[in-house]
Parts: C-alpha cells; sequence; structure tokens
C-alpha cells in the first residue's frame, strides 16, 4: 500500500555522523613482510638462550629451594640486615690496608729516611685481617674481636664450620652478603673471611654497639639456627596438584562420615 499523504515516512536508521579525514594525512598502514616495517618491541626473555655460567647459578638457585638444606648451611641464607651492613661497612673501610702504591711510598720515605741517618717510626697500624688461615688462627688465639663471614663463598665447606668455632671461642661473627664486597675493602676480587684486631679510641662507642646488635642477631641465635632446616619449597604446579590431592582426600573422607 502506498504512503497517504500529508504523511512523512519514517526513517529506518538514523544517518551516522560521517568521519572529518584530513587529506593532508594520508593513512599508511604498516606493513611487517621482509623489508617492511620493523616490528614493535617484545620481551624476548624466554627465548634468550643464556650462558652456561649463569644456567648454573639458576638450577643451583632452584635446587636449594626444593631440597631439603642442613642448618649449617641454611644459617649462610640468613645475613645481616641492610642499615647493620652499611655501619660495618663504613667502620671496615676506615681500616683497610695499604695498597701496593701506599706500600711503596712508605717504603721509599723509610729509605729516605734511613739515608738521611734518621730513625723512621716503626709503628704497626690497625688493619683489617683477611684470609682464612690468618683469620682462623687469631679466632684460636682469641685475638679477633669481630669476624665477618661472606655467604656466597664457593665450596661453603671452606667456611661452614667457623660460625661455631667462633661461638665456642665467644667471638661475635656475622653473615654478609658478596664476597666481592668484601674484597674491595683488601683490594682484592674476593674475600671469605674478614676480622678486625682492634680499633682506634675515637671508633670504639660506634664499634660497641655494632658488637652489641651484631651478637643478638648471630651468637645469642645459634641455638636457633643449627636447627632449622632450609629448602623444601616445591614449583607452583606442585604445590597446586598436592592441593587438589588433599581437597579430593577431604572430599571422600566427608563423604565416608555421611
Amino acid at each position: 500500500m502506498a504512503p497517504k499523504k500529508g504523511v512523512k515516512p519514517v526513517a529506518s536508521a538514523k544517518k551516522k555522523a560521517e568521519k572529518v579525514v584530513n587529506p593532508l594525512f594520508e593513512k599508511r598502514p604498516k606493513q611487517f613482510g621482509i623489508g617492511g616495517a620493523l616490528p614493535p618491541k617484545r620481551d624476548l626473555h624466554r627465548f634468550v638462550r643464556w650462558p652456561q655460567v649463569v644456567q648454573i647459578q639458576r638450577k643451583k638457585m632452584i635446587l636449594k629451594q626444593r631440597l631439603k638444606v642442613p642448618p649449617p648451611i641454611h644459617q649462610f641464607s640468613k645475613t645481616l640486615d641492610k642499615n647493620l651492613a652499611t655501619n660495618l661497612f663504613k667502620m671496615l673501610l676506615k681500616y683497610r690496608p695499604e695498597d701496593k702504591a701506599e706500600k711503596k711510598e712508605r717504603l721509599l720515605k723509610r729509605a729516605q729516611a734511613e739515608a738521611e741517618g734518621k730513625t723512621p717510626e716503626l709503628k704497626k697500624p690497625i688493619v683489617v685481617k683477611y684470609g682464612l688461615n690468618h683469620v682462623t688462627y687469631l679466632i684460636e688465639q682469641n685475638k679477633a674481636q669481630l669476624v665477618v663471614i661472606a655467604h656466597d663463598v664457593d665450596p661453603i665447606e671452606l667456611v661452614v664450620w667457623l660460625p661455631a668455632l667462633c661461638r665456642k671461642m665467644e667471638i661475635p661473627y656475622c653473615i654478609v652478603k658478596g664476597k666481592a664486597r668484601l674484597g674491595t675493602i683488601v683490594h682484592k676480587k674476593t674475600a671469605s673471611v674478614l676480622c678486625l684486631t682492634s680499633v682506634k679510641n675515637e671508633d670504639k662507642m660506634e664499634f660497641s654497639k655494632i658488637l652489641e646488635a651484631i651478637k643478638a642477631n648471630f651468637n645469642d641465635k645459634f641455638d636457633e639456627t643449627r636447627k632449622k632446616w632450609g629448602g623444601g619449597v616445591m614449583g607452583s604446579k606442585s604445590r597446586a596438584k598436592t592441593k587438589a590431592k588433599e581437597r579430593l582426600m577431604a572430599k571422600e573422607a566427608a563423604q565416608r562420615m555421611t
């Protein structure tokens, strides 16, 4: 049927507002084919072929989490807190031993003094002692006042007995992060153990505060740490499986009860 006269036909749909396109800027979609535009940057972390050393480090770290770690080895994962470690390293830096250039200069001055007929000063300086055998001797002779052990010594058997020896001789000891960090103090690449035998009078107050904090964190907690095992932490998939198994067993037990 034709529409009646004088009645306007109803519009079926509203006209969409047309987009205004600027003729100056032509739309050119990127072509990512060969010889085309460069693809956007993606995270390729999982596709990297890491060096063998890095792979071994990561596998070792995961193994330490999965396997049960005995207390003598697990205690090396509990290190000194950041603020106390910063104060300790500030103290150790004051007592750095001389390097090759300083030694050469000292010997030259001594030779000049002897040539002029003067008696050179032979006062022994107070410095940080290092070297595993030397530090062990100082602990056994009860001359050490503080022993600092690195947490990442490899093999760990080199220092695993040191905390027990320090406790037996009642010498404050602490475990800090980084054998490389200890090495910088004594002008070496790495150092497994450092030791202080004495300090200057002006540093005695600060040194006593550091010793008190270290004793509270390590020496006094020795009985607690020697019983605490580490590791035994499974992966996310394994934990999910065990949780599902536990839920199933609980469900079966509930059904038996009813």
